[in-house]
């Protein structure tokens, strides 16, 4: 099974490189570590990817677009037709994301990993959307895999069109009810502390999102050990194609950056199948719904932005793109302390 290799294929980071860059960040001509998560991170950049000149000239934002028929509970303020609109406005650059993308000098890849209807968008599903997990699980756990896989392919063949770092992203109309459904199931967390309003709900339609999720909760009773029975049995096949995005940039040793909730629910997906996948990932922002840092916190990842961003697509993550730039800028083209004839600064005690 394609999972079960990719696995296999996840190492730790490269503890030499990431110690050739710490020495290089600490021989530059500033204070000591005084650009904190700038230079932290260009270290793991360096650990992920096995080298200390570190280059990321081409990014790409993968985006898993897909529908859930949990909509049918009238959990959302659309309707499930927005999806296929939205997936391809991505491809003619009417999107937030892909106006953030280009100025940010990122190429996207929407992918339609389970919408309802067929588009432009490059074509990976197993499935036309979800069901809905009130009354059934959201899909069979072949499919939960096969969109899994899904996402580890379209990594694979992006690391050999020579891209360096990915961002996430997804689009798919219900997905903050996926999403804090398999939060609660693996924060071990009450529904009510983990859903949010989504993309604009009531005070009421946010109390029958959250019933909504007790009782899909309740009928399956999914296996927080086990992650693609969560994935399978309350989750979308836009967070299932995210998960394998997370683990085939782990196993190819490229740095991904999280998006948001939505993405970072994939994240941790991805960890507890193979918790090797927690070094490569980098937070870009805390996500304003209501278990955004709570996830982080279970990821053990710390996010470089707060900026009560909610939209989702990836742009939270592509905004992180210019301040890695910036840092790596510095990192490449500043002089160092024996070029400038200073004495270097000495760590204190």
């Amino acid at each position: 099974m394609l999972i079960e290799e990719t696995i296999h294929k996840i190492t730790c980071r490269d503890a030499r490189a990431e110690e050739q860059s710490r020495r290089r960040w600490d021989s530059i001509a500033k204070p000591l570590r005084s650009l904190g998560k700038l230079e932290d991170v260009v270290v793991q950049i360096a650990g992920i990817t096995g080298t200390h000149q570190v280059r990321l000239e081409k990014k790409g934002v993968v985006i898993c677009c897909a529908d859930n028929g949990i909509v049918e509970e009238g959990v959302t303020q659309t309707g499930q037709e927005v999806t296929a609109i939205v997936a391809e406005n991505f491809l003619d650059g009417k999107t937030s994301v892909a106006i953030m993308a280009k100025s940010a000098g990122a190429d996207l890849f929407p992918m339609d990993t389970g919408m309802v209807k067929d588009t432009r968008v490059e074509r990976h599903k197993t499935a036309y959307g979800t069901k809905n997990f009130t009354k059934e699980p959201a899909m069979t756990r072949e499919a939960a895999i096969a969109a899994v896989e899904a996402g580890i392919r379209k990594v694979k063949e992006l690391k050999e069109k020579g891209y360096r770092i990915l961002a996430t992203g997804e689009m798919g109309i219900g997905n903050t009810t996926t999403s804090s459904a398999m939060a609660s199931v693996f924060l071990d967390v009450a529904p009510e502390l983990v859903t949010g309003k989504g993309a604009g709900l009531t005070s009421a339609g946010l109390e029958k999102k959250i019933q909504v999720i007790k009782d899909g909760i309740a009928l399956h009773q999914p296996d927080p050990s086990d992650p693609i029975d969560v994935l399978a049995k309350v989750g979308g096949f836009d967070i299932a194609g995210l998960t394998g995005v997370f683990l085939g940039c782990a196993a190819e040793k490229i740095p991904v950056v999280i998006d948001g909730f939505i993405s970072g629910v994939a994240a941790l997906t991805a960890v507890r199948l193979c918790p090797g996948v927690q070094d490569y990932l980098i937070a870009s922002h805390v996500s304003k719904e209501p278990a955004g840092q709570m996830i982080l916190d279970a990821l053990g990842v710390s996010a470089f932005l707060t900026c009560n961003m909610c939209l989702g697509e990836g742009t939270g993550a592509v905004a992180l793109f210019p301040l890695l730039d910036m840092g790596l800028q510095v990192y490449d083209q500043m002089s160092t302390f024996d070029q400038v004839e200073i004495e270097a600064y000495q760590p204190l005690a």
